[in-house]
């Protein structure tokens, strides 16, 4: 088309033409949609060729010439009418495309804006010469939009999003808390073996693992929102499933596919919030974001005091299908997640997404939308967003033969994710490129020494709080050895106590409570037991001769290396059964990460608040080291009070390191890597925590100093290696 209008008067005719046949055109096919569009600019933009003067057309800046001018180019430097009449190259008008929304001026001089083919000789250009484009574009868009963040100001658009993603974070808090909150319970509830209740402690760690990366990577692919509605979905139906499941296996199932569909929260919340803010206020409220995890662990302790002891709030369908009160709980923590599926519904996706694959339009609207929202709450309605148009990051060309409409609808889809992985593939091996391999690794090292020590040491803490009640415990356990017990009734609560080598002749033991017995090388004949309830009872290598057990819960597991000699169960209550009045421990073991989780917010606090002035370096590498030396305090820890208190210190110190890693991470990659990067240095997180929490637990009991030496040194090989990486504040998004 450019071919026929050389002649500047031809071309001044025919814009005036092809300017009166969009109008009519767009009257006719988008009447409704111009009329919701119709605001100052697209009002001038369907009149600019219908101006007397013939020389008044639009011309670019010095800066690019994304912003409105009242000047007036030359024709040869005009837009043409391609990229802004809405045309397509047969001079077609078609529907949706025009609706008074700026063109990049971009598109067509270097090949379709959407990615379509240009010339011939443009389709077979060298890769690295389109990379190198490619570079050179995402510089400019990085200037650009640090520019019309400025313009379109922090206001209500973001406080909005803040308390949407807000709402995913504190799923993603829960999750942490949730297995090891109901682990007491759902151990005696499914009757767990000691391997099993390891499992279950660490599977929600191995699910988020899987999911940071995948949810991650998708999330450079085909955007942010729409990558976090689904991976918060995947959490939600599953959280829901695992309430009502009865089998460990199926639990643990449940479990896992929750913690791969939150696995995708943070680097996702991360990376879109940080899209929205301009580059004064993005260590700042990117530190306030991070509260929301805090509130999520508050939540969750809060509620599993609430809910988990009462074990009232149950009920059971026969004997096959009971829902106790921890069940509850676990249905209740996923309410954070499906709120912020419904909250980020009404959100839209990251206009800088938008950009670095081409699509000009959608961006601009977005970023329109967050200028007036924050505008029209500031009183100032009248403003007119000034930007025309925005520079685009053209997309790879990508050539994938889908066989058109021949090919049946699975394999056409299964061709479109196979495509997308490999993009994802390749993003993550871009992020090991030269430019960013060094970068990456130390960034590797950091988040793996801190997950290392604080999930480690966050799990040792309430470990050893127990250890410390159990030895306590143990001290005023009673024993007695060689009794002889004939004809006598015990309907009393049996607790704490050792019988060793006894005799026991015709007694009876009826409706009572058994807590911490162990019966052990004792002889029981003709005895009688009848409505039982026990809790960490056992019988080991004892002998049973003509005894009978009337509804009871003694069964198979409670009797270790025994003898039943013409002994009879009737009625008996099969399977583990929680432990009834076990409250007190339950209500401390609550308390104590209610009250680590509440320590967080001072620290919180002042992170954010010198997170833009003392440098995320500073910030992340002084709060390492500071929290290394707390760690050695915790050899002075011999009792509850004083490990709570150390529990505290140690989570309001190490937070401010956590704010500063996630800002770093979030400004260290380009946008078009950031949460692939991210998702992936989560994941390794993940694997550090598993690790952690695997070697600091088996030391419970035996050492304090191999824990804290570990914890110590990590944080100390952390805080050095932070210092090596590059400062961010200041910088313009990549």
């Amino acid at each position: 088309m450019e071919e026929g209008y050389r002649d500047r008067s031809a071309f001044i005719r025919g814009a005036k033409d092809l300017a009166k046949e969009v109008k009519r055109q767009a009257g006719k096919k988008v009447g409704r949609g111009i009329d919701r569009m119709s605001d100052e600019y697209s009002k001038r933009s369907y009149t600019r060729f219908e101006e007397d003067d013939d020389d008044d057309y639009p011309v670019q800046g010095q800066d690019g010439g994304f912003y409105r001018s009242d000047s007036r180019a030359n024709d040869d430097e005009g837009a043409h009418s391609d990229s802004t009449e809405g045309h397509d190259e047969d001079d077609e008008i078609y529907e949706g495309e025009y609706q008074g929304i700026p063109r990049a001026d971009s598109g067509k001089a270097d090949g379709q804006l959407g990615g379509a083919p240009g010339p011939v000789g443009a389709q077979f250009r060298d890769f690295g010469e389109q990379a190198g484009e490619r570079r050179k574009d995402r510089e400019e868009l990085a200037q650009q939009y640090e520019t019309i963040l400025q313009e379109c100001g922090h206001g209500r658009f973001q406080w909005t999003l803040y308390f949407v993603l807000g709402l995913a974070l504190m799923a993603d808090g829960v999750e942490i808390f949730v297995v090891g909150f109901v682990l007491p319970s759902a151990e005696k509830d499914m009757c767990l073996s000691e391997p099993n209740k390891g499992m279950l402690g660490l599977i929600v760690y191995l699910g988020m693992m899987v999911g940071a990366f995948l949810w991650g990577g998708l999330a450079d692919r085909i955007g942010r929102r729409q990558t976090l509605l689904i991976s918060l979905s995947i959490n939600s139906v599953f959280a829901f499933f695992s309430s009502f499941v009865q089998g460990y296996s199926t639990f643990l199932f449940c479990r896992l596919l929750s913690g791969v569909g939150i696995g995708g929260s943070i680097p996702i919340v991360f990376s879109y919030y940080s899209e929205f803010l301009a580059q004064e206020k993005r260590g700042e409220h990117l530190s306030w974001l991070c509260m929301f995890w805090m509130i999520g662990g508050i939540y969750a302790s809060a509620m599993a005091w609430a809910i988990i002891p009462h074990y009232g709030w149950s009920f059971q369908m026969g004997s096959a299908y009971q829902f106790h009160s921890w069940r509850v709980f676990v249905l209740v923590c996923a309410f954070p997640a499906v709120s912020a599926i419904g909250a980020l519904t009404t959100m839209p996706e990251s206009p800088r997404f938008f950009l670095e694959n081409g699509k000009h339009d959608e961006a601009w609207m977005i970023l329109k939308q967050v200028h007036d929202t924050n505008m029209r709450a500031k009183g100032y309605p009248e403003r007119v967003f000034s930007v025309t148009t925005i520079k685009t990051v053209k997309p790879l060309d990508e050539l994938v033969e889908m066989g058109g409409e021949a090919v049946v609808w699975h394999k056409r889809w299964r061709m479109k994710l196979m495509s997308v992985f490999r993009q994802v593939w390749s993003n993550f091996l871009a992020c090991f490129s030269p430019e960013y391999r060094r970068t990456t690794l130390m960034m590797m090292a950091v988040w793996f020494s801190m997950s290392f020590s604080y999930y480690g040491l966050t799990v040792w803490f309430p470990d050893m709080i127990k250890y410390l009640q159990k030895q306590e415990y143990s001290s005023r356990t009673k024993v007695f050895i060689k009794e002889k017990v004939e004809h006598i009734t015990f309907n009393f609560t049996l607790e704490n106590q050792i019988h060793r080598n006894g005799e026991y002749f015709n007694d009876k033991f009826m409706n009572l409570k058994m807590k911490s017995m162990l019966f052990e090388d004792s002889v029981f004949e003709e005895c009688y037991f009848e409505d039982i309830t026990s809790s960490n009872t056992f019988f080991k290598n004892c002998t049973f001769i003509s005894t009978l057990f009337y509804n009871t819960d003694l069964f198979e597991f409670r009797f270790i290396n025994s003898r039943l000699i013409n002994s009879t169960f009737l009625h008996n209550k099969e399977g583990c059964m929680l432990d009834f009045s076990d409250e007190n421990n339950a209500y401390m073991i609550y308390f104590v990460s209610f009250l680590g989780t509440l320590a967080v917010l001072p620290g919180n606090i002042v992170s954010a608040l010198l997170m833009d002035k003392i440098g995320r370096l500073r910030m992340l590498a002084g709060s390492s080291m500071i929290s290394c030396i707390s760690c050695f305090f915790l050899s002075f820890g011999s009792s509850e009070s004083a490990m709570i208190a150390l529990l505290c210190l140690f989570g309001g110190i190490s937070i401010a390191s956590w704010n500063a890693l996630d800002v770093l991470t979030v400004e260290l990659y380009p946008s078009d890597k950031r949460t692939t990067a991210f998702g992936f240095l989560n994941a390794l997180c993940k694997l550090a925590a598993v690790l952690g929490i695997s070697i600091f637990t088996s030391f419970v009991g035996i050492s304090k100093a191999v824990p804290i030496m570990f914890a110590s040194g990590a944080l100390a090989a952390g805080s050095s290696l932070a210092l090596k990486l590059p400062e961010t504040r200041g910088q313009v998004l990549q």
